[in-house]
């Protein structure tokens, strides 16, 4: 397949433009048209399942919660690619990929409502539970990746972490023992721009975040990440080079669009001017446009779904509502 580690390291791997065109059909990753409109729909459960839960969050039902605006693409990309047999070590900014290994809405808005039970997401087999401290679950990631090597398992682990968590001392050390050990880790950076309040030229003097894989010995990858087909091709790519030569690092160049947290008010710290510029690169919009443009997608079957996700994520949010207090 077409291998994307194999181009130039010196620009950004992106397959699609910010109008849906497609730019490299060499590129493109193996996915019928059926499977696109799939992703699409998926990708637009998770930001639906994100409003709501803002909504929900505002309305004093559920405690302080991470919005994923803008980021889906990611998530839906990494999580079609996961297998069952692989493990997802989660930050908190995944809402896709935890939907996609199996976790239910029911247990996620439990999370957020400081219930320990949702911790569980016992339908999302070999799911660590979110990390919120920084970078802590790329330790994890690396444990976990050598002992499957150790076992000869033919899994991979996918591993999140912010742009803030490539300056914390647990990310070095965990890419550090990842290349040592060989170990099948897929370590994927979004890098949306801002750790909190924080912009990425305050916390390194990289050019790129990917570049910091050559300091370990490992490859390493700049990809838009807002867009999903090259997102795709990168995914497949990078889980058959961490099974056969160990650890790879993916830098998925993004932006949050929302608030860092729903106690974050980005109005403080980021312009208008610059959060309309990035919402023409709207991983969804870029998606429906190329749907759009091969007549397999319309406004009237996107409302339709709409209306069927809300009740879905209502009545999920319900049974999770229902749940018996916590004692102490």
């Amino acid at each position: 397949m077409f291998d994307p580690f194999a181009r130039s390291e010196t620009s950004l791997f992106c397959v699609m433009d910010e109008e849906g065109r497609v730019l490299r059909e060499d590129a493109m990753p193996p996915l019928e048209d059926g499977e696109v409109r799939d992703a699409y729909r998926r990708m637009l459960f998770a930001r639906t399942a994100d409003a709501l839960s803002v909504s929900f969050q505002r309305q004093g039902r559920m405690f302080t919660y991470p919005p994923n605006l803008g980021q889906e693409a990611i998530a839906g990309a990494f999580g079609r690619v996961m297998r069952k047999e692989d493990w997802l070590v989660p930050a908190f900014r995944e809402l896709g990929a935890w939907i996609q290994k199996g976790a239910r809405m029911r247990d996620i808005f439990k999370l957020w409502m400081g219930i320990e039970e949702g911790n569980r997401m016992s339908d999302a087999p070999r799911m660590l539970p979110p990390a919120v401290p920084i970078a802590s679950q790329c330790l994890h990631a690396a444990g976990i990746g050598k002992a499957m090597r150790y076992r000869k398992e033919d899994s991979v682990v996918f591993a999140f972490v912010g742009d803030g968590g490539t300056s914390s001392g647990d990310f070095h050390e965990a890419l550090n023992f990842a290349a040592v050990w060989d170990a099948p880790v897929v370590f994927v950076i979004q890098n949306n721009q801002y750790a909190i309040s924080v912009p990425l030229r305050l916390q390194t003097r990289a050019r790129r975040l990917a570049d910091k894989a050559e300091g370990f010995g490992m490859t390493g990858l700049q990809v838009d990440g807002n867009d999903f087909f090259a997102l795709s091709t990168v995914a497949l790519a990078a889980r058959q080079r961490a099974l056969e030569a160990g650890p790879v690092l993916i830098e998925a160049l993004t932006y949050r669009r929302g608030a860092h947290t729903t106690s974050d008010d980005p109005s403080k710290y980021r312009t208008a001017e610059e959060e309309q510029a990035w919402e023409v690169k709207d991983p969804l919009r870029r998606l429906r446009l190329y749907l759009e443009s091969r007549r397999l997608w319309g406004e009237e079957a996107e409302q339709a779904l709409l209306d069927t996700f809300r009740q879905e994520i209502e009545q999920e949010f319900l049974i999770a509502e229902a749940h018996p207090p916590c004692t102490p």
